[in-house]
């Protein structure tokens, strides 16, 4: 029986292969879709899972709380956090600390091989971490024991991508290796493990592990021993007891903060908050403020999930509009088949498995399509995903019960529909489309374009805000900025000289040091109050320690007051420059006001006093998501971490190599590294980016399957009014008449949908804006140019096949019944 539905299925796809390949197009594109974005979801919420002790992890996260307000919460920790942890609690099996190296964005590793050139890299994704971190997390060894890896002083644990470019082919265990790093210093370390990536990904993406002992940070962890509230900069990890309930243990964590740091947080005017967040849950999470790496975005989850999802609506709608507007070409077979004794359930098992076979069809070209596209979508993406028959049958598997499940899905309406006729009316050539079958089906074509039109208007708000976060003005000069930064101690110490040769260049216009720039991670804040004031009412206030000529270098503008100059030694020991935004929420009247007024900082029981000896214009030293909040800059004369270099517009190339050879003459051993500004800093939209890039791509995918299914039911209207249409131009009517007759209702339906999508997109947009402090509102030419493209690819579609019928020949169009 099940053969005879999939032969006669067959032989009417044959017979119809127009609406079919549409079908079959629409449906494989769909799944295609669908299969994608599954493959993304699948990878984004997979991370960490590859953890044996996964069900046990967590991770500590902090919440500052001040003056009755808390801050979002943060997963970082002081370093004697994990330990005192340990001991006070018996559900505490292991705890391990891990530490960004955060100070640089690559850390200079090198090999010098006995008899051989030395290798010199720069590599990114380096942490510090207690020996304790692989016997809670289970990564695959290739060399080395994991359990003892980092038990000794100055020890690295490396990638196997990292051991095959120091290494080659050699063994990498015992090779010591020298490594340099703003964070943690320059040692030489002995390679102790070699691990293999994984294919499931981890919120933890590191390239090489370091010993806490034997660094610089070993000697300032011992000084911070007791110091459980200021350096937050650790993030902690605790193994539980399996059975363990974490609700229970976060209970008796504001006693454990009471009995560790009540004094020094009064002190220091704030409260802090600790909980625990399960190891599964780091990468989805929104309510901590970013962490080892940025997590995921549950609303692009959402968004992608809808695309998909919607993508895949409009494909089956085009099967079932397609199907039942053809309803008058199979009545007679119905009718016979009723009249011969074929029960109803005969016949909708027959409809829906043309449908499966359609569909299991589709299935075999979505997956080819998939596989085709998968390097470009994980270049779109950003991400590593990988789809192979042998290695993923499960998810072949899950595929096409999906396929099945669509197949079913769309030929339910069409199967129910078409048996549900009566053979008497049929074989008398009675039937005709009843008004409830035409409005279901007007209702699908405008749920179609409702789908297309709310994508359309998200591609276009999605392009504006991006395009407005890349040409906001940012109040400081992002263009032409040459970053180099100083990596090591020879570095740091070549700068005066270097920066002293490259402004006799014609080319440079400003050079400028500093701790850190606009755009990257500034771990160094304080809370900061004028006189008058307790440290309870300070405010919390990035610093930023720089040259006497970076602010010139950025072209940040005063507002008051005078910037950094060498004329005044006096700046170096306590002057400082705020923000506007600082000088309001300490209180000042004005930036000339605040001028000359000093401000404190109370640590540990001492207390530091600063002079303002300028004001400048606010600036973006974060990317829009977030708003201006507070900052300062103090003077420094040496220890840079970068050096930024204002070129003039010109050949940049033959500036870049100018900057090389002057580095290569002040320090010898160290790559030359660099990176523009600009750049760097739209590096934080990198998620927003690649959301852009799906939203339209899929947005493409959804228009061209809606217009596929508005073109099989134009050519088929046509098809119906043949001979109608030979009657009116034997009458007289005009070519323009017969297209607008052809084309007004599906116009109608289209205008209908525009109407309904824009209410719709608009709240959404709206939503998915307050993500940003700084945004371009949505206003009506988004909806005209919208209305307009819609519109146009609408009669672009049906006026095709209207300009088609209204050229035919009437005689052939009377003749053909």
């Amino acid at each position: 029986m099940i053969k005879n539905y999939f032969k006669i299925g067959w032989r009417n796809m044959m017979k119809n292969k127009f609406f079919s390949f549409i079908n079959i197009f629409g449906l494989s594109v769909g799944l295609a879709c669908c299969m994608l974005i599954a493959l993304y979801l699948n990878y984004e919420t997979s991370h960490d899972s590859q953890h044996k002790n996964a069900p046990n992890i967590y991770q500590v996260v902090t919440a500052f709380i001040q003056n009755g307000n808390k801050r979002m919460k943060m997963p970082n920790t002081p370093a004697p956090m994990a330990g005192a942890l340990k001991r006070e609690f018996p559900e505490v099996i292991e705890t391990a600390r891990l530490l960004k190296l955060f100070i640089e964005d690559k850390t200079i590793i090198q090999f010098n091989p006995a008899n051989g050139e030395r290798k010199s890299f720069l590599e990114e994704k380096g942490y510090l971490a207690d020996a304790s971190f692989f016997k809670i997390f289970t990564y695959n060894f290739a060399e080395g024991d994991a359990a003892n890896a980092l038990a000794n002083p100055r020890t690295i644990v490396i990638s196997q991508k990292l051991a095959d470019k120091l290494f080659g082919t050699q063994p990498a265990l015992n090779k010591v290796i020298h490594v340099n790093s703003n964070t943690n210093g320059e040692q030489d370390y002995t390679v102790t493990g070699v691990f293999k990536e994984g294919k499931t990904p981890s919120h933890v993406d590191a390239n090489f592990f370091l010993s806490v002992n034997g660094g610089n940070m070993e000697g300032f962890i011992k000084r911070q021993a007791n110091d459980f509230a200021s350096n937050n900069m650790f993030y902690t990890y605790l193994l539980l007891k399996p059975g363990t309930n974490a609700a229970k243990l976060q209970v008796k964590l504001p006693a454990f903060m009471d009995k560790y740091a009540s004094k020094d947080l009064k002190n220091m005017g704030f409260q802090k908050e600790q909980s625990l967040i399960s190891l599964r849950d780091i990468h989805l999470s929104s309510e901590v403020e970013s962490n080892v790496t940025p997590p995921a975005s549950k609303t692009y989850l959402y968004v992608l999930f809808s695309i998909a999802i919607f993508t895949l609506i409009i494909a089956c709608i085009n099967f079932m509009n397609l199907s039942t507007a053809r309803s008058s070409k199979r009545s007679s077979e119905v009718g016979v088949r009723k009249v011969l004794g074929a029960e109803k359930s005969t016949l909708i098992k027959q409809f829906l498995g043309e449908s499966i076979l359609m569909t299991l069809i589709a299935f075999i070209f979505a997956i080819v399509i998939t596989l085709i596209l998968l390097p470009l979508f994980n270049q779109l993406s950003g991400r590593v995903i990988t789809l192979s028959v042998s290695k993923d049958l499960m998810l072949f598997f899950e595929f096409l019960v999906m396929a099945l499940i669509t197949g079913v899905l769309a030929g339910s309406y069409p199967a129910f529909y078409l048996s549900s006729f009566n053979p008497v009316k049929v074989l008398k050539g009675k039937l005709t489309n009843s008004l409830a079958v035409v409005a279901v089906r007007k209702g699908l074509v405008v749920f179609q374009f409702i789908i297309s039109v709310v994508l359309i208007v998200a591609s276009v708000v999605i392009a504006r805000q991006m395009n407005y976060m890349r040409t906001a003005d940012l109040g400081f000069a992002k263009d032409q900025q040459i970053v180099v930064p100083l990596r090591t101690t020879a570095a740091k110490s070549a700068y005066a000289a270097l920066k002293a040769e490259l402004q006799e260049n014609s080319g440079v216009i400003s050079i400028g040091g500093s701790a850190y720039y606009p755009g990257i991670f500034n771990p160094s804040d304080n809370l900061i109050y004028k006189e008058g004031q307790t440290t309870a009412e300070g405010k919390r206030t990035r610093l930023n320690y720089v040259d006497d000529n970076f602010l010139q270098t950025l072209n940040i503008q005063p507002l008051a007051g005078r910037l950094f100059s060498p004329d005044f030694h006096s700046d170096t020991t306590n002057g400082i420059i705020i923000n506007e935004k600082a000088a309001k929420e300490f209180g000042f009247s004005s930036a000339k006001d605040a001028v000359n007024k000093k401000l404190f900082n109370k640590f540990q029981d001492n207390t530091n006093t600063f002079t303002i000896v300028g004001v400048v214009k606010d600036f973006h030293y974060e990317d829009l998501h977030l708003p201006v909040t507070p900052y300062g800059f103090m003077l420094n004369t040496a220890g840079f971490n970068y050096m930024v270099i204002h070129a003039k517009p010109g050949n940049i190339a033959s500036m870049l190599k100018t900057i090389e050879i002057s580095w290569k003459k002040y320090d010898q051993n160290d790559p030359f590294d660099y990176s523009f500004l600009d750049e760097d800093f739209d590096k934080n939209y990198q998620a927003d980016t690649r959301l852009a890039g799906i939203v339209g791509y899929f947005t493409v995918v959804a228009i061209l399957i809606s217009c596929l299914g508005l073109f099989g039911l134009a050519a088929f209207s046509a098809e119906q009014r043949t001979k109608e249409i030979g009657v009116r131009k034997v009458l007289g009517a005009s070519v323009k008449t017969i297209v607008s007759l052809l084309s007004v209702d599906f116009l109608k339906l289209i205008i209908a949908s525009i109407i309904i999508a824009s209410l719709l997109a608009w709240w959404l947009m709206n939503k998915w804006l307050q993500e940003f402090a700084y945004r371009k509102d949505i206003d009506w030419t988004i909806f005209a140019y919208t209305a307009t493209i819609a519109v146009f690819i609408g009669l672009i579609t049906i006026g095709s096949q209207a300009l088609k019928a209204a050229l035919a020949n009437p005689v052939k169009s009377l003749r053909s019944e």
